[in-house]
């Protein structure tokens, strides 16, 4: 069995996708499967993988199903992975040069049950590193002190072990399509650390139609996603009360948004959520003005 899954999930990207794709086939050593999770497109993507598959250069294992947003991707992807790791790469993005080579490699020599993966860098076009590199006095973390406590910016790109990933599926609500990720990676922060790889993995665009310029829009047509993420923040046994605070203003913005009157009882940090009333009351108001905005350019 080959050792990697790289999975990416694409929404009517059929138009950007033959950069990862292409990126795939220079790669030195090819112990790796692509899935890709087709989330509903309504364009050539369907064909445009059916050719690359009959092309036979790369093991590529394809999946539709209806429109369930990135998350609902994600958990479908976590369902059928069968390696012992594996990696997402957008649809916009590419894998660096020799990436599956620096991943199999490194893993072999330092991988172990106490972690739960890998932290590799992500860069941009350019080859910048996006945000700062790894911190040289330390070898592994969890990814939530990677950012909170180490002071790491910028995008990271997560190689898991497929055993833990099952763990922790995102909700899908009624008529919403977001979720954030970053729930399920600080459950497993919660267990386990992971290895810190000072390589660049990934090479990453963001594209006017992706998930990260339509954040606003996000945030407004799925509160009830929003909202579980945020009370999921708060329940974080190793987050400070700041963190915690800044969650519990969101909450208020997100309940809010889907009219829930009784936010305050569910929330997990009734204390925080109290103080954070006109601070969320603000974020609100903020929200609904620039995604109307944003509607209109």
């Amino acid at each position: 069995m080959k050792t990697l899954t790289i999975f990416t999930p694409a929404y009517n990207r059929a138009y950007c996708l033959g950069k990862c794709y292409e990126s795939l086939l220079r790669q030195t050593n090819q112990e790796f499967i692509w899935l890709i999770i087709d989330d509903g497109s309504t364009d050539e993507t369907g064909k445009l993988v059916d050719s690359w598959v009959k092309e036979q250069k790369i093991e590529i294992q394809y999946y539709y199903q209806e429109n369930q947003g990135m998350h609902g991707a994600h958990n479908k992807a976590y369902q059928l992975i069968e390696t012992d790791l594996n990696m997402c790469i957008d649809s916009d993005d590419y894998l660096a040069d020799g990436a599956v080579e620096k991943i199999i490699h490194f893993w072999q020599k330092n991988g172990n049950k106490d972690v739960s993966g890998i932290i590799g860098l992500d860069a941009d076009q350019h080859q910048r590193v996006i945000g700062t590199r790894m911190p040289a006095q330390i070898k592994r973390s969890t990814l939530f002190n990677l950012y909170n406590k180490y002071g790491v910016t910028g995008d990271k790109k997560l190689v898991y072990r497929t055993e833990l990933t099952n763990k922790y599926p995102y909700p899908i609500f009624q008529d919403e399509k977001y979720v954030g990720l970053a729930f399920k990676y600080y459950k497993l922060d919660q267990e386990y650390e992971m290895l810190l790889l000072d390589e660049v993995l990934c090479h990453v665009e963001y594209l006017e139609d992706g998930s990260t310029h339509n954040m606003i829009n996000q945030y407004r047509k799925n509160p009830k996603g929003f909202a579980f993420y945020r009370k999921e923040l708060m329940k974080l046994p190793y987050a400070g009360q700041l963190f915690k605070f800044r969650q519990a203003i969101h909450f208020v913005s997100s309940s809010l948004m889907m009219r829930n009157q009784y936010f305050l009882k569910e929330s997990p940090k009734k204390g925080l959520t109290l103080l954070a009333i006109p601070f969320g009351l603000l974020l609100y108001v903020y929200i609904l003005f620039k995604s109307r905005t944003v509607k209109h350019v």
